[in-house]
């Protein structure tokens, strides 16, 4: 797609960064992963995402002051799965004051009683995300299957900008302002995937 802009992916203590960087490089786009303040915030967009734990990761983000850049940015941002959680008002896991972006909670799953077979945890397969309210998104993939990996859910709420279901509805997807979010992997969900990173590589500033 070959997209001439400044893409920074944070560079912080969590996993699954060199994945979407991956995933940049097969849309022909060239990200600079860094923890650095400045090149953080001069960057055409920004990608927050993370595999890990909540509370040692905030708590990382805090010792680098990227607890308090990462809020006031202004281009924009979009954080993936640990991502998307570190930027609710809290998380259960670790029981977490995260970086308040968005009003919505973390909670974990709890799997039905008597069907903990079934609706196990993590949640982890391909799901399809529907009720799409974001530029992030377009018609074409309503409905549509992506791939999730997590424990941990944010609840539905004003945020919302799509919703799944395992066990209970939950956002799939965030969005306030200049922020942007997925609860499931697009690196990793195919076509679909790539079509919702480039249409985030697309979004005017």
């Amino acid at each position: 797609m070959g997209i001439n802009q400044n893409i920074v992916i944070i560079k912080y203590n969590a996993g699954n960064i060199e994945s979407v960087n991956n995933a940049l490089e097969r849309l022909g786009v060239t990200a600079e992963i860094t923890g650095d303040h400045e090149k953080i915030k001069a960057a055409d967009k920004v990608i927050f995402p993370g595999v890990g734990e909540a509370s040692t990761t905030m708590a990382y983000l805090k010792k680098e002051g990227l607890n308090k850049l990462i809020p006031s940015l202004k281009q924009p941002v979009l954080g993936i799965c640990l991502g998307l959680q570190l930027m609710c008002s809290h998380s259960e896991e670790g029981d977490t004051p995260c970086l308040g972006i968005f009003d919505e909670k973390v909670r974990l799953f709890v799997p039905e009683e008597g069907r903990e077979y079934i609706t196990k945890v993590p949640h982890m397969g391909w799901n399809t995300v529907s009720g799409l309210k974001s530029n992030l998104f377009d018609s074409s993939i309503e409905g549509k299957f992506v791939y999730f990996v997590h424990s941990y859910y944010a609840t539905v709420g004003k945020d919302t900008a799509a919703i799944s279901n395992y066990i209970n509805p939950f956002s799939a997807a965030l969005q306030k302002d200049n922020f942007y979010a997925t609860q499931f992997h697009p690196e990793k969900s195919g076509t679909v995937g790539a079509k919702i990173l480039e249409n985030f590589l697309t979004i005017a500033d």
